[in-house]
């Protein structure tokens, strides 16, 4: 299956319950799911998004 990726960089001020909040709000709305995320030393967190990648309907050919 392929994927589309989304990064996302939330700052060090961002505490996990509203990074979380935030994460479920894309996910609920736009298809999002969690593929990784990454800590640095000074709190602040790089999010990977991904989702399938739907693939695009034929258009509709009439004569």
């Amino acid at each position: 299956m392929d994927y589309e990726y989304a990064p996302l960089r939330l700052p060090s001020n961002v505490d996990r319950p509203t990074a979380a909040a935030q994460l479920t709000i894309q996910a609920e709305f736009s298809g999002w799911e969690l593929a990784r995320v990454q800590l640095f030393a000074d709190g602040s967190r790089k999010v990977m998004l991904r989702r399938p990648v739907r693939p695009t309907p034929l258009p509709n050919l009439s004569y």
